[in-house]
């Protein structure tokens, strides 16, 4: 299958340079476009960025997930306020050749605080993302993309064919699904009302002399009906080590002593993810809705008896209904992701691991998105819970959890919500939302954002209740280009959030959470 893909799109790519390379040269065109802003955080009892974070449930440790502190019992943020800046600036150039061939590199420059400590991100010895340093002259510029976009001749047979190729965003309803930058080919095949979107990608090569890759292939499609854009698709991963990188013991061949290196992991993986959504307008209103359902398994490669493999099967559905009239914006969104049982699945899903009742992790019932997905900062649903403002550095959101190596819940797994908002166009550069929602929790026997235990015991307690979540939004148009967005949020906290206080058989409660925070963005 590998042999014939690479060939055909090698066949592909002859036949386009043959047929052109003839042709007059066109005029070069070349833009330039991006971002830079300046944001702020206030917030209090709010986890920032929970990166990592495993399948199911949550420890003290990394109940915030921050690496300047985090906020579980007995750490330094606990029931603190925390407050600081942060950047990010993304520039893009675009090398146009013509209608039918354009290049592209894509940088972003990020600072995960103003005043970042000197010499390097704590702990790693790297200067990445930290532009913001006193003195600067950082080393924070990071590669995003690079891909050559080209159309594909005709050969008499009219259907538009276009093709990209290099690392670029590889992305099937973000909001939902999955948002991830990597090396791939994609493809766009027109045949009008329908559009294919064939994928594939690399997600890791090991040895080049093992069939240890991890590769992914997707087909999308869509047609328009009436008012409405329906689509559908389906996603695997063959992942011949996982997870992608895992951390190996320190002085193994190769590796100096004092360093940790990664390696590829020793489990494969096999899993798929088959979607449909609908995008348009009924009358005045605007609909759109998604479903998702993901299958398959992990195993060890080397077949250990003691460790059987663990089974994937979970699903997501989310609805929104908008209602605009005038100045004004009124709707209702529902998302519903199942969780996971936690006497059948570790905080890892891995092989061989123990879950809370300490026998073999079994299933992963919870839905999961793909590894390295950026879902959870893509979803925007809130300011306290979920996340907001979709290509920041980071933000707060105690459900915002992915994985750069493994599988994970995104931001949407274990966990429901209903909301309603209204906005108001109140002037020409001024819109303000109101919105609340009600979270809940679905994982079973156990929840998934808290570890409480029953009283005396080391059960985990199952608790329904996340919270109420109420959230002000404010946009400011300064001029066409300069945009200011302000955000409150508010979280009424229900007994999900409960976590169990270090060692001991008692739990404890987060003081209401709440986090305010700014963004000042000039596009270009």
């Amino acid at each position: 299958m590998k042999k014939f893909t690479v060939l055909f799109l090698a066949g592909l790519l002859i036949l386009a340079f043959g047929v052109t390379a003839n042709a007059q040269a066109p005029k070069l065109e070349f833009k330039a476009s991006g971002f830079i802003d300046a944001q702020t955080f206030y917030g209090y009892n709010v986890p920032q960025y929970n990166g990592g974070a495993g399948l199911y449930g949550t420890t003290p440790a990394n109940y915030a997930g921050s690496p300047f502190g985090g906020i579980g019992p007995g750490a330094a943020g606990w029931n603190k306020a925390d407050t600081h800046w942060e950047s990010r600036a993304h520039l893009k150039f675009d090398a146009i050749m013509g209608p039918n061939l354009s290049g592209t590199i894509f940088f972003e420059i990020d600072d995960k605080r103003w005043g970042a400590p000197f010499a390097s991100y704590p702990g790693n010895g790297r200067e990445e993302s930290m532009f913001g340093a006193w003195t600067t002259d950082r080393l924070a510029v990071e590669v995003k993309n690079i891909y050559i976009d080209f159309g594909l001749p005709y050969f008499g047979i009219p259907v538009p064919i276009t093709m990209r190729v290099g690392a670029q965003t590889i992305g099937i309803r973000p909001q939902i699904l999955m948002a991830s930058d990597g090396m791939g080919i994609t493809a766009g095949i027109k045949i009008d009302p329908v559009l294919i979107a064939p994928i594939y990608a690399k997600a890791l090569e090991g040895n080049d002399f093992q069939d240890d890759d991890v590769d992914v292939y997707g087909l999308h499609a869509n047609v328009k009906l009436g008012t409405f854009t329906v689509g559908g698709y389906g996603l695997y991963w063959r992942a011949n080590s996982y997870p992608l990188w895992v951390t190996a013991p320190t002085g193994i061949p190769g590796f100096p002593a004092t360093l940790n290196p990664t390696v590829a992991g020793s489990n494969k993986a096999h899993i798929w993810w088959f979607g449909a959504y609908a995008d348009g307008k009924a009358g005045p209103v605007n609909i759109n809705f998604d479903f998702v359902y993901d299958n398959g398994w992990v195993e060890q490669a080397n077949g250990f008896v003691g460790a059987p493999h663990v089974k994937y099967e979970g699903w997501a559905t989310r609805g929104k209904v908008d209602y605009p009239w005038e100045k004004f914006s009124f709707g209702a969104v529902g998302m519903y992701a199942s969780g996971s049982d936690a006497r059948k699945t570790s905080t890892s899903g891995l092989p061989g691991t123990l879950t809370a009742t300490g026998a073999l992790s079994s299933k992963v019932s919870g839905y999961v998105v793909p590894v390295g997905s950026e879902q959870g900062p893509a979803n925007g649903e809130s300011m306290v819970v979920y996340s907001m403002e979709p290509a920041a550095t980071g933000g707060y959101g105690y459900a915002e959890r992915a994985n750069y190596s493994s599988l994970s819940p995104g931001a949407f797994g274990g966990t429901w919500f209903a909301k309603i908002y209204g906005s108001v166009k109140a002037t020409p550069w001024w819109k303000v939302t109101l919105q609340g929602l009600y979270i809940g929790d679905t994982t079973k026997h156990g929840n998934t954002l808290g570890n409480a235990v029953k009283s005396g015991t080391t059960i985990l307690r199952d608790d329904s209740d996340i919270g109420w979540e109420f959230d002000l939004l404010n946009e400011f148009q300064i001029y066409s280009n300069l945009r200011l967005f302000t955000g409150f949020g508010y979280l009424f906290a229900g007994d999900a959030l409960d976590v169990r206080r270090n060692l001991t058989l008692t739990n404890t409660s987060p003081k209401d959470p709440w986090a305010f925070r700014t963004r000042l963005q000039y596009t270009f």
